[in-house]
């Protein structure tokens, strides 16, 4: 099982993962039900991402509800994330359906929406063509066809088929190498934007980054209103990978269209590096796209599809995902059990705690990053049930998982967005908790949580982390180690 707990404030069972690393499903047309949540919440998932890919708001609107339901049900808060279509770039329409095609045959894009043959198929994106210069390649459908530019102008690209036998409606496109002239937030994406920031989630995620001025953008018209996570999808942003690291509040390895527009040699190590420059950063990163792809139709996953989640959680990544698994899969709640178990697997591998305690990240020259790291050095020397955080933003604990520590990170905040934000973040087991006068009472709230939701029993030790006085974002400068008593 991968809950523990006793009751809750509220009534509720409070729901305590026994894993470290957190984990991501989409919800969709196989787990719109508010049965079906239930069970993907009670089996593990402690983010719940909305793709407005698909869906209608009142879709959204509803699956939302139901997540806010069970979150006063269970006393547990729950992370709602919305993901942004972004601009889809895609070819029109054939007038005979789909067309055959041979390498070395022209085959010639331009604006017209005049419907295809066998040479010739619009493309309504003039940016693509702006950017375009002859022996640029264009991938289609997922790198199924591959074109190559003979010549091109601001309205056409006469091309020569590379490889690939066929072609149909509406496929997607592929720029490798460019950098295209467009804002990844199209009119479509404001207003699910506008519609997600009112419904009150919780972290959005940004498709098509590819520079940090797309980050820039997406930040100001959040305004604050949620936490902003960044896409990397395409090679373009990989470029400038420190400073849309450090300008979000988390990143996302998005294999999809890196695996489209990269060789499938290069993305292991893309994928390492991204998670490595963001625990670096102290930023939560997700690895995502196909990691359990083949239970959309089967109970049980591939051995590659288990060893590359568990790669994921090797790596030190704050979640997986699932997504086609469970928004349109015949089997979304087993999806995520057995993520759940790979998870737990791995993270009792003596071989993961290794890899752990060999890549703690340099601590900066602060009073506050050192008392975090020798947090997590007393938590070990003395066995520390857990790792107490006091936030208000958040900084603390995102402070104290940039360390990986062993033991649970018991997060306690005031702020229920700050809580439910954290459910993403590595090791968290965020509570939301009155507001407390000063430290002692705090350590009195620390202890009673734990006890609470089955963190530690009587007489085990926590190691607790907060900064005094309190509402000072970042001013860790206190450690103390806590006993637990009875209830």
């Amino acid at each position: 099982m991968t809950m523990t707990g006793n009751a809750g404030p509220t009534g509720g069972i409070r729901i305590r993962r026994s894993r470290l690393t957190k984990i991501v499903a989409t919800l969709g047309p196989s787990s719109a039900s508010p049965e079906v949540i239930a069970r993907l919440f009670e089996t593990g998932v402690d983010v719940f991402r909305l793709n407005f890919s698909h869906g209608s708001h009142a879709d959204h609107g509803a699956r939302l509800a139901v997540l806010r339901d069970l979150e006063a049900r269970t006393g547990r808060p729950i992370a709602v994330m919305a993901d942004l279509q972004g601009p889809k770039l895609r070819i029109a329409t054939f007038a005979a359906g789909p067309v055959a095609l041979a390498p070395g045959q022209r085959f010639r894009l331009d604006l017209s929406m005049e419907p295809g043959d066998a040479t010739r198929v619009g493309l309504p994106h003039p940016e693509i063509f702006a950017a375009l210069t002859p022996e640029t390649d264009l991938l289609l459908d997922d790198g199924r066809v591959r074109l190559r530019v003979a010549a091109c102008g601001a309205d056409f690209a006469e091309t020569v088929v590379v490889s690939g036998t066929r072609l149909s409606d509406r496929k997607g496109v592929n720029v490798p190498g460019v950098v295209l002239p467009l804002s990844p937030l199209t009119p479509k994406d404001r207003e699910d934007l506008a519609f997600a920031l009112d419904q009150g989630v919780d972290w959005v995620a940004l498709s098509f980054v590819q520079r940090p001025e797309d980050v820039a953008e997406a930040r100001r018209l959040i305004g604050g209103r949620a936490a902003l996570l960044s896409k990397l999808e395409k090679p373009q942003a990989i470029a400038h990978l420190a400073e849309i690291i450090e300008m979000s509040d988390a990143i996302m390895v998005a294999r999809g269209d890196l695996g489209v527009e990269l060789p499938a040699e290069d993305v292991p190590t893309l994928q390492k590096r991204i998670v490595r420059e963001s625990r670096r950063a102290g930023k939560p990163v997700i690895v995502a796209t196909q990691m359990l792809e083949s239970m959309v139709s089967a109970p049980a996953p591939t051995r590659a599809e288990a060893s590359d989640v568990a790669t994921a959680v090797y790596d030190g990544a704050d979640a997986v995902m699932l997504s086609a698994e469970t928004a349109a899969g015949a089997y979304p709640v087993e999806a995520v059990s057995i993520m759940d178990r790979i998870a737990r697997r791995v993270e009792h591998d003596p071989l993961y705690r290794t890899i752990m305690d060999a890549q703690h990240p340099d601590p900066q020259k602060t009073s506050a990053d050192a008392i975090t790291a020798a947090a997590r050095q007393v938590a070990h020397t003395i066995q520390a049930a857990a790792i107490v955080t006091y936030t208000t933003s958040g900084s603390t604990t995102l402070r104290a998982a940039r360390e990986r520590p062993e033991v649970p990170i018991l997060c306690l905040t005031s702020a229920l967005d700050t809580a439910r934000r954290l459910q993403l973040v590595f090791g968290v087991h965020a509570v939301h908790t009155e507001d407390v006068a000063n430290f002692s009472e705090m350590v009195q709230t620390a202890t009673r949580a734990a006890h609470a939701d089955g963190i530690a029993t009587e007489g085990q030790r926590l190691v607790i982390t907060a900064g005094v006085p309190f509402g000072t974002p970042g001013n860790t400068n206190i450690l103390r180690i806590a006993w637990v008593g009875a209830e």
